[in-house]
């Protein structure tokens, strides 16, 4: 790929330099978008230990950052959701490289990417997708069976992040910066819930609200 950029300059759709040069993408060892990828985008590692598992396999953490190193050298990012799927999973390894990923994502349409592309019509899944990035991967939201969790790790270029969840029949604000983390449950019905925040589970009822500070690094 290093030597086609040298080449082409940026580009996203490999495959079709290839065939206009009379080759085949399916020689190399190289992919259009994020596949493999998306196990790390829809599954936590303790949901793939239980999934690999489950099928019989042997499954190791240390081959998610594998994979995601092996393939962030050989994806061209020929879709619009592809830098959405890089971007989310380097979001806590990778701060720096997950912004730019978002960045991309979220310019799509804006300077057309894809080269031609958006004038047949909006990239819609990249556009709700930047949203939900947002609300729930850097945000850390997570729905759990018993609880709701969010852990945050806001990246750098985002000062404060403000959003409403509807959780078990009740709404629950969320306000969140890099000091703090806040959390109201504003209205409904039903019983008490669990809610996580940055590791600590909290029974909340309408009316109830906590304020965690996040410890400073050294």
């Amino acid at each position: 790929l290093d030597a086609y950029r040298k080449k082409y300059g940026k580009f996203l759709r490999m495959d079709r330099i290839l065939q206009a040069e009379g080759d085949d993408p399916n020689r190399y060892k190289t992919s259009k978008q994020a596949d493999v990828m998306m196990l790390f985008y829809l599954f936590s590692s303790e949901e793939l230990q239980e999934l690999f598992e489950y099928m019989g396999y042997d499954f190791n953490p240390d081959i998610i950052q594998e994979n995601i190193n092996y393939y962030n050298e050989r994806t061209s990012h020929g879709s619009t959701l592809s830098k959405l799927v890089h971007s989310w999973v380097k979001a806590r390894s990778e701060r720096a490289a997950s912004w730019e990923s978002f960045e991309e994502a979220l310019v799509s349409d804006f300077e057309d990417v894809q080269g031609g592309t958006t004038s047949e019509g909006i990239h819609l899944g990249a556009m709700a997708g930047t949203v939900d990035l947002m609300q729930r991967c850097y945000s850390g939201v997570r729905i759990y069976p018993d609880r709701l969790s969010i852990h945050p790790l806001l990246p750098k270029h985002i000062e404060q992040i403000n959003f409403k969840l509807h959780y078990r029949s009740k709404w629950v604000d969320v306000k969140i910066n890099h000091k703090e983390l806040h959390v109201e449950v504003t209205e409904g019905r039903g019983p008490d819930i669990h809610l996580t925040l940055d590791g600590k589970t909290h029974k909340m009822k309408v009316g109830d609200s906590k304020t965690v500070a996040f410890k400073k690094k050294k």
